[in-house]
């Protein structure tokens, strides 16, 4: 206990000896610490928080959040609310509690789970409906487990079976999609849709998959596929074609000296060509082959007896040559052994039926290349097609260069002034910081002199008390023996009087430390007289 006052005794010392401005500084600095500490208990006391579900409705995270509060656990919302995080050391047994209760309820209601629950005595429309709802449910949340997907719905148009072959339908699927906010499904991520859906239900055609945003846009129509509008396919295509062509002109030619528009036309419908070719084969002889002859020879008889006239009226005084007559017949049957080709081509929407690409080399850079050559290497990487009717033109001409020097300009005027912005920041925070460190040197130098100078008050104003009184006494001894002045000097080399002694260790006091020695002097000057000596 007295070490320990003795410490606080001295740690009180010396901060009473701590002007306005160490206080102030130690006052800040004891509060920073004190925050610092709060803050660092406050994040190393704080649980680590997991996933207890995600994804959920608001319906279910507001019963999830009503168990877990009556369980007494802490729980917090994140991702708009629809998930729920927790403490990951109660994350197994709260799913579990939570599960018992029957929830979420979106995750068990929908899907195969349907058929669990369905009853025996179900009549054939209620197996059929439930089965296609639980197909639905399975198609749902598979596509939600998609990146960027936030809720789906699919609903199915299953044709009723029937023996009839001719009047039998094709089944058709509808998928609504709400992506999460600020984002948008690809046409890849589409067409994945698609194709998730028709491969799930027996007899689909990806063609009779339609999916729908939130937004109202259809991203793949019944009969077109995953097409859109045809003014945005139509850009998509000219874009690609562009961007590829003017990174090959920039590269040979340079940045800024060719210019590259395209203009496409892109058919929205979609066609099925059947086409059928017969060819015979010379070395396979014929496959079937037949072959009938008739010949017949005879002479005339009798003449007949009347030759018919007009309305079948006999001809008393007609005259019949008699006579002989040959007759012959022959008929050939040959079946040739012939190959068949059958092909059939389906076109989906989409495809481009015409473009037209513009290029302009500007002249300065034209003059040293071949422009048929680059036309011919133009129209490679363009896919040009003549058959289709596409065209290409190249030419040259002058280019204008005023916006961009002015563009230059102002770019370069911009990084100038970044620059110096940058400059004026770093030469400001230099010059707060050493504010900063030059305030904290000075409040430290000022507190080791203010230190050093209490000590050495301390010690050199005894040390000096007692050399006063002996300079004194030593001096009334002197003026009483030699009446003389008691400060008189003795000759130098007389290092055996005292009194001389004490004078020159004062003067030599006085030569290393004056302005201790004026304000020693200052102090006794101050003092009230104690003693006729001092007085005097």
């Amino acid at each position: 206990m007295a070490a320990m006052k003795s410490a606080l005794g001295r740690l009180g010392g010396a901060v009473g000896q701590f002007s306005l401005a160490q206080r102030t500084l130690a006052i800040i600095g004891v509060a920073v610490l004190a925050l610092g500490g709060s803050a660092l208990y406050g994040y190393l006391s704080k649980p680590t928080m997991g996933p207890l579900f995600s994804g959920v409705s608001p319906e279910d995270a507001s019963a999830i959040t009503d168990v877990l509060t009556a369980d007494g656990v802490a729980y917090e919302l994140a991702d708009g609310g629809t998930t729920i995080l927790v403490p990951t050391g109660s994350i197994y047994a709260e799913r579990i509690k939570v599960a018992a209760a029957g929830l979420p309820a979106d995750a068990s209601g929908d899907g195969y789970s349907l058929l669990d629950t369905m009853s025996m005595t179900s009549s054939d429309f209620q197996q059929k409906t439930t089965y296609q709802r639980a197909l639905q449910g399975e198609l749902a949340k598979t596509i939600e487990s998609m990146t960027g997907v936030e809720t789906a719905s699919v609903k199915l148009a299953i044709p009723e079976e029937t023996v009839f072959v001719e009047s039998k339908g094709t089944p058709t699927a509808s998928v609504f999609v709400r992506t999460a906010a600020g984002r948008q499904l690809t046409d890849d991520q589409v067409q994945a849709v698609v194709h998730l859906v028709s491969a799930g239900i027996e007899g689909m055609d990806p063609l009779d998959v339609s999916v729908v945003d939130a937004e109202g846009t259809v991203l793949s129509a019944v009969g077109t596929g995953v097409t859109g509008s045809g003014s945005a396919q139509s850009s998509d295509y000219e874009t690609k074609v562009a961007a590829s062509v003017q990174a090959m002109l920039d590269q040979v030619l340079g940045a800024g000296r060719s210019a590259v528009t395209v203009t496409a036309e892109v058919d929205s419908a979609t066609s099925e060509t059947t086409t059928e070719t017969f060819t015979q084969t010379p070395d396979v002889g014929p496959l079937a082959s037949s072959t009938t002859e008739e010949t017949y020879t005879g002479t005339g008889g009798a003449g007949a007896t009347g030759v018919l006239g007009p309305d079948n009226i006999a001809v008393p005084n007609g005259a019949a040559a008699g006579g002989t007559g040959d007759y012959r017949s022959a008929t050939e049957d040959v079946t040739n052994a012939v190959n068949k080709t059958t092909e059939r081509t389906s076109s989906p929407a989409g495809a481009v039926a015409r473009q037209s690409v513009a290029v302009v080399v500007d002249s300065t850079v034209a003059a040293g290349i071949d422009l048929a050559n680059l036309q011919t290497t133009i129209a490679a990487a363009a896919g040009i097609d003549t058959t289709r009717g596409d065209t290409l033109a190249v030419q040259q001409m002058a280019f204008d260069t005023t916006s961009a020097e002015a563009a230059e300009k102002a770019l370069a005027a911009a990084d100038a002034a970044a620059a110096k912005e940058a400059q004026g920041e770093l030469v400001q925070q230099g010059a707060i910081g050493g504010a900063v460190l030059l305030a904290v040197v000075v409040a430290i130098v000022l507190a080791a002199r203010r230190g050093k100078k209490a000590k050495r008050e301390a010690l050199d104003l005894g040390e000096l008390d007692t050399r006063r009184e002996e300079a004194e006494r030593a001096a009334l001894e002197a003026l009483a023996a030699e009446d003389r002045p008691a400060l008189t000097a003795r000759p130098d080399g007389d290092d055996d009087d005292p009194t001389a002694q004490r004078r020159q260790e004062i003067t030599d006091l006085a030569d290393e430390n004056p302005a201790e020695m004026a304000e020693l002097l200052r102090g006794w000057l101050n003092e009230p007289a104690t003693s006729g000596s001092r007085r005097r």
